[in-house]
Protein backbone atom coordinates (compact mmCIF):
# COMPACT_ATOMS: atom_id res chain seq x y z
CA UNK A 1 0.00 0.00 0.00
CA UNK A 2 2.79 2.38 0.96
CA UNK A 3 4.57 1.68 -2.35
CA UNK A 4 1.40 2.56 -4.27
CA UNK A 5 1.11 5.88 -2.39
CA UNK A 6 4.72 6.78 -3.16
CA UNK A 7 4.26 5.90 -6.81
CA UNK A 8 1.12 8.03 -7.03
CA UNK A 9 2.97 10.96 -5.44
CA UNK A 10 5.81 10.67 -7.98
CA UNK A 11 3.32 10.59 -10.87
CA UNK A 12 1.50 13.62 -9.43
CA UNK A 13 4.73 15.60 -9.03
CA UNK A 14 5.81 14.69 -12.54
CA UNK A 15 2.51 15.93 -13.88
CA UNK A 16 2.90 19.24 -12.04
CA UNK A 17 6.52 19.91 -13.05
CA UNK A 18 7.19 22.28 -15.94
CA UNK A 19 8.83 20.91 -19.08
CA UNK A 20 12.24 22.33 -19.95
CA UNK A 21 11.81 25.68 -21.66
CA UNK A 22 12.94 25.93 -25.26
CA UNK A 23 14.05 29.14 -26.93
CA UNK A 24 11.18 30.96 -28.57
CA UNK A 25 11.09 30.35 -32.31
CA UNK A 26 12.86 33.02 -34.31
CA UNK A 27 10.71 35.22 -36.52
CA UNK A 28 10.79 34.23 -40.17
CA UNK A 29 9.27 35.06 -43.49
CA UNK A 30 8.69 38.34 -45.28
CA UNK A 31 8.06 40.37 -42.12
CA UNK A 32 11.47 39.43 -40.72
CA UNK A 33 13.24 40.16 -44.02
CA UNK A 34 11.51 43.53 -44.14
CA UNK A 35 12.65 44.27 -40.58
CA UNK A 36 16.28 43.56 -41.53
CA UNK A 37 16.03 45.81 -44.58
CA UNK A 38 14.43 48.54 -42.46
CA UNK A 39 17.32 48.26 -39.98
CA UNK A 40 19.85 48.47 -42.82
CA UNK A 41 18.21 51.58 -44.26
CA UNK A 42 18.31 53.34 -40.88
CA UNK A 43 21.92 52.27 -40.36
CA UNK A 44 22.91 53.75 -43.71
CA UNK A 45 21.15 57.03 -42.92
CA UNK A 46 22.82 57.28 -39.51
CA UNK A 47 26.26 56.41 -40.84
CA UNK A 48 26.05 58.92 -43.69
CA UNK A 49 25.22 61.64 -41.16
CA UNK A 50 27.55 60.74 -38.29
CA UNK A 51 30.58 59.02 -39.83
CA UNK A 52 30.87 59.75 -43.54
CA UNK A 53 30.99 63.47 -42.71
CA UNK A 54 34.11 63.20 -40.50
CA UNK A 55 36.76 65.26 -42.29
CA UNK A 56 39.69 65.40 -39.89
CA UNK A 57 41.32 64.05 -36.74
CA UNK A 58 44.03 66.15 -35.08
CA UNK A 59 45.85 64.80 -32.02
CA UNK A 60 46.46 67.31 -29.25
CA UNK A 61 49.44 67.72 -26.96
CA UNK A 62 49.60 70.47 -24.32
CA UNK A 63 49.94 73.82 -26.05
CA UNK A 64 48.12 76.35 -28.22
CA UNK A 65 46.96 75.57 -31.76
CA UNK A 66 45.80 77.99 -34.42
CA UNK A 67 42.88 76.74 -36.48
CA UNK A 68 41.18 77.87 -39.66
CA UNK A 69 41.07 77.23 -43.39
CA UNK A 70 44.50 78.85 -43.94
CA UNK A 71 46.98 76.13 -44.90
CA UNK A 72 49.46 77.49 -42.37
CA UNK A 73 47.06 76.75 -39.51
CA UNK A 74 48.13 74.17 -36.95
CA UNK A 75 44.68 72.61 -37.38
CA UNK A 76 43.45 73.14 -40.92
CA UNK A 77 39.69 73.30 -41.25
CA UNK A 78 37.68 72.84 -44.47
CA UNK A 79 37.03 75.58 -47.00
CA UNK A 80 34.25 77.97 -46.02
CA UNK A 81 35.63 78.42 -42.51
CA UNK A 82 37.48 81.73 -41.96
CA UNK A 83 41.22 81.58 -42.64
CA UNK A 84 41.84 82.40 -38.96
CA UNK A 85 39.04 80.89 -36.90
CA UNK A 86 40.71 81.12 -33.50
CA UNK A 87 42.80 78.98 -31.18
CA UNK A 88 42.52 75.71 -29.29
CA UNK A 89 44.31 75.69 -25.94
CA UNK A 90 45.27 72.41 -24.25
CA UNK A 91 46.50 72.45 -20.64
CA UNK A 92 46.25 70.08 -17.65
CA UNK A 93 43.45 68.05 -19.23
CA UNK A 94 41.46 71.14 -20.21
CA UNK A 95 40.70 71.88 -23.86
CA UNK A 96 39.33 75.34 -24.69
CA UNK A 97 38.37 77.04 -27.94
CA UNK A 98 38.92 80.80 -28.26
CA UNK A 99 37.22 82.18 -31.39
CA UNK A 100 38.97 84.84 -33.44
CA UNK A 101 37.36 88.32 -33.46
CA UNK A 102 34.34 88.44 -35.74
CA UNK A 103 33.99 84.63 -36.06
CA UNK A 104 30.37 83.51 -35.64
CA UNK A 105 30.45 80.20 -33.78
CA UNK A 106 27.77 78.01 -32.24
CA UNK A 107 27.88 75.77 -29.18
CA UNK A 108 25.78 72.61 -29.44
CA UNK A 109 23.66 74.33 -32.09
CA UNK A 110 23.07 77.60 -30.20
CA UNK A 111 24.86 80.92 -30.91
CA UNK A 112 27.96 81.35 -28.78
CA UNK A 113 30.44 84.08 -27.96
CA UNK A 114 33.66 83.94 -26.02
CA UNK A 115 35.70 80.98 -24.82
CA UNK A 116 34.20 77.48 -25.08
CA UNK A 117 35.30 74.60 -22.84
CA UNK A 118 35.54 71.54 -25.07
CA UNK A 119 36.87 69.15 -22.42
CA UNK A 120 37.27 69.15 -18.66
CA UNK A 121 39.67 66.84 -16.80
CA UNK A 122 38.04 63.57 -15.79
CA UNK A 123 34.82 64.25 -17.72
CA UNK A 124 33.54 63.13 -21.10
CA UNK A 125 33.76 65.71 -23.86
CA UNK A 126 30.20 66.77 -24.65
CA UNK A 127 30.48 70.23 -26.26
CA UNK A 128 30.52 70.70 -30.02
CA UNK A 129 31.44 73.92 -31.82
CA UNK A 130 30.04 74.85 -35.22
CA UNK A 131 31.33 77.42 -37.72
CA UNK A 132 28.96 77.47 -40.65
CA UNK A 133 28.38 73.85 -41.69
CA UNK A 134 31.66 72.65 -40.15
CA UNK A 135 31.70 71.24 -36.62
CA UNK A 136 34.45 70.10 -34.26
CA UNK A 137 34.70 68.47 -30.84
CA UNK A 138 37.21 66.67 -28.65
CA UNK A 139 37.58 62.93 -29.24
CA UNK A 140 39.46 60.57 -26.93
CA UNK A 141 41.53 57.72 -28.35
CA UNK A 142 42.75 55.73 -25.39
CA UNK A 143 44.48 58.32 -23.20
CA UNK A 144 45.13 60.70 -26.10
CA UNK A 145 43.02 63.74 -26.90
CA UNK A 146 42.23 64.82 -30.43
CA UNK A 147 40.04 67.30 -32.26
CA UNK A 148 37.55 65.60 -34.58
CA UNK A 149 36.15 67.66 -37.47
CA UNK A 150 32.90 67.14 -39.44
CA UNK A 151 32.16 68.61 -42.86
CA UNK A 152 28.86 67.62 -44.54
CA UNK A 153 30.10 69.03 -47.85
CA UNK A 154 33.63 67.62 -47.82
CA UNK A 155 35.58 65.22 -49.99
CA UNK A 156 34.68 62.23 -47.80
CA UNK A 157 31.00 62.85 -48.49
CA UNK A 158 31.41 63.52 -52.21
CA UNK A 159 33.45 60.36 -52.80
CA UNK A 160 31.62 57.97 -50.49
CA UNK A 161 30.95 54.73 -52.39
CA UNK A 162 27.94 53.60 -50.37
CA UNK A 163 27.02 50.30 -48.72
CA UNK A 164 26.91 46.73 -50.07
CA UNK A 165 25.11 43.88 -48.29
CA UNK A 166 24.75 40.12 -48.64
CA UNK A 167 21.19 38.94 -49.32
CA UNK A 168 19.24 38.39 -46.10
CA UNK A 169 19.78 34.76 -45.04
CA UNK A 170 17.99 33.09 -42.11
CA UNK A 171 20.87 30.61 -41.70
CA UNK A 172 22.93 33.45 -40.20
CA UNK A 173 20.42 34.27 -37.47
CA UNK A 174 21.10 32.09 -34.45
CA UNK A 175 20.22 31.73 -30.79
CA UNK A 176 23.30 31.91 -28.55
CA UNK A 177 23.65 30.88 -24.91
CA UNK A 178 25.30 33.36 -22.57
CA UNK A 179 28.02 31.90 -20.34
CA UNK A 180 28.90 34.46 -17.64
CA UNK A 181 32.38 34.90 -16.23
CA UNK A 182 32.98 34.46 -12.50
CA UNK A 183 33.04 38.24 -12.33
CA UNK A 184 32.94 41.09 -14.88
CA UNK A 185 36.27 42.25 -16.29
CA UNK A 186 37.62 45.32 -18.06
CA UNK A 187 39.54 44.44 -21.22
CA UNK A 188 42.12 46.69 -22.92
CA UNK A 189 41.22 46.82 -26.61
CA UNK A 190 43.68 48.25 -29.14
CA UNK A 191 42.20 50.53 -31.80
CA UNK A 192 43.28 51.34 -35.34
CA UNK A 193 45.52 54.17 -34.10
CA UNK A 194 47.35 51.89 -31.67
CA UNK A 195 45.67 53.28 -28.55
CA UNK A 196 44.08 51.10 -25.87
CA UNK A 197 40.47 51.68 -24.89
CA UNK A 198 39.11 49.73 -21.91
CA UNK A 199 35.79 47.96 -22.49
CA UNK A 200 33.76 45.92 -19.96
CA UNK A 201 32.88 42.27 -20.56
CA UNK A 202 30.81 39.84 -18.49
CA UNK A 203 31.18 36.53 -20.32
CA UNK A 204 30.95 34.76 -23.68
CA UNK A 205 28.15 33.54 -25.92
CA UNK A 206 28.10 30.10 -27.53
CA UNK A 207 26.12 29.09 -30.62
CA UNK A 208 26.14 26.76 -33.60
CA UNK A 209 26.77 28.17 -37.07
CA UNK A 210 27.14 26.10 -40.24
CA UNK A 211 27.47 22.99 -38.08
CA UNK A 212 30.30 24.44 -35.95
CA UNK A 213 30.20 25.40 -32.29
CA UNK A 214 31.35 29.01 -32.02
CA UNK A 215 32.12 31.30 -29.10
CA UNK A 216 32.33 35.09 -29.11
CA UNK A 217 33.07 37.53 -26.31
CA UNK A 218 30.80 40.59 -26.29
CA UNK A 219 31.44 43.87 -24.55
CA UNK A 220 28.62 45.15 -22.35
CA UNK A 221 27.84 48.70 -23.39
CA UNK A 222 24.87 48.88 -21.01
CA UNK A 223 22.98 46.30 -18.93
CA UNK A 224 21.81 43.35 -21.05
CA UNK A 225 23.17 44.95 -24.25
CA UNK A 226 26.00 43.14 -26.10
CA UNK A 227 28.49 44.71 -28.51
CA UNK A 228 30.57 42.35 -30.66
CA UNK A 229 33.79 43.24 -32.53
CA UNK A 230 34.81 40.25 -34.64
CA UNK A 231 36.67 38.91 -37.66
CA UNK A 232 35.79 35.70 -39.48
CA UNK A 233 36.92 33.56 -42.40
CA UNK A 234 35.51 36.06 -44.90
CA UNK A 235 37.49 39.02 -43.50
CA UNK A 236 39.89 40.43 -46.07
CA UNK A 237 38.04 38.65 -48.86
CA UNK A 238 34.30 39.12 -49.12
CA UNK A 239 34.16 41.37 -46.05
CA UNK A 240 36.22 44.15 -44.49
CA UNK A 241 39.62 42.98 -43.31
CA UNK A 242 39.84 44.69 -39.92
CA UNK A 243 36.54 43.83 -38.22
CA UNK A 244 32.78 44.02 -38.28
CA UNK A 245 30.39 45.05 -35.52
CA UNK A 246 27.16 43.49 -34.24
CA UNK A 247 24.79 44.26 -31.36
CA UNK A 248 22.32 42.01 -29.55
CA UNK A 249 20.23 41.97 -26.37
CA UNK A 250 20.50 39.46 -23.52
CA UNK A 251 17.09 37.92 -22.89
CA UNK A 252 15.71 36.90 -19.50
CA UNK A 253 16.21 33.19 -20.30
CA UNK A 254 19.98 33.67 -20.70
CA UNK A 255 20.00 33.58 -24.48
CA UNK A 256 20.60 36.22 -27.13
CA UNK A 257 19.71 36.30 -30.82
CA UNK A 258 22.68 37.01 -33.07
CA UNK A 259 21.48 38.20 -36.46
CA UNK A 260 24.60 38.44 -38.60
CA UNK A 261 22.44 39.94 -41.35
CA UNK A 262 22.89 43.10 -39.27
CA UNK A 263 26.69 42.78 -38.95
CA UNK A 264 28.22 45.97 -40.32
CA UNK A 265 31.53 47.63 -41.11
CA UNK A 266 33.13 50.03 -38.65
CA UNK A 267 33.58 53.56 -39.98
CA UNK A 268 37.32 52.97 -40.43
CA UNK A 269 36.36 50.82 -43.44
CA UNK A 270 35.79 54.03 -45.39
CA UNK A 271 37.08 56.92 -43.26
CA UNK A 272 40.71 57.18 -42.11
CA UNK A 273 39.82 59.84 -39.53
CA UNK A 274 37.94 57.38 -37.29
CA UNK A 275 39.31 55.24 -34.45
CA UNK A 276 37.91 51.70 -34.36
CA UNK A 277 38.53 48.81 -31.93
CA UNK A 278 40.34 45.74 -33.22
CA UNK A 279 38.99 42.26 -32.43
CA UNK A 280 40.46 40.58 -29.37
CA UNK A 281 41.96 37.11 -29.91
CA UNK A 282 38.78 35.31 -28.80
CA UNK A 283 36.79 37.04 -31.54
CA UNK A 284 38.92 36.06 -34.52
CA UNK A 285 36.90 33.23 -36.01
CA UNK A 286 37.81 30.65 -38.66
CA UNK A 287 34.21 30.09 -39.76
CA UNK A 288 33.02 32.18 -42.73
CA UNK A 289 30.10 34.47 -42.05
CA UNK A 290 28.75 35.50 -45.45
CA UNK A 291 26.06 37.77 -44.07
CA UNK A 292 25.62 41.42 -43.24
CA UNK A 293 27.76 44.11 -44.85
CA UNK A 294 30.32 43.29 -47.53
CA UNK A 295 33.71 44.95 -47.91
CA UNK A 296 33.69 48.66 -48.75
CA UNK A 297 34.21 49.46 -52.46
CA UNK A 298 37.28 51.72 -52.41
CA UNK A 299 38.10 54.21 -55.10
CA UNK A 300 41.24 53.21 -57.00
Amino acid sequence: MRAHVLLAAVVLLAGCSKPAEKPAPLPAGEAWVESVNTWRAKHETDYRRDWVTIAGLHFLEPGTYSLGSAKASDIDLPEGVPAQAGQVQVSDGWVRYEPAPGVAASLNGAPSTGTVVLKEPGKDAENEVGIGDVKFAVHESGKRLSLRVWDPNGKQVREFAGFAWFPVDANYRVVARFIPDAKPTNIPVINTYGDADVLPSEGVVEFTLNGETVRLRPFTTRPKRFYFVFRDGSSGHETYDTARFLYSDLLDDGTTVLDFNQAYNPPCAFNKYTTCPLPIKENRLAVKILAGEKDYARHE
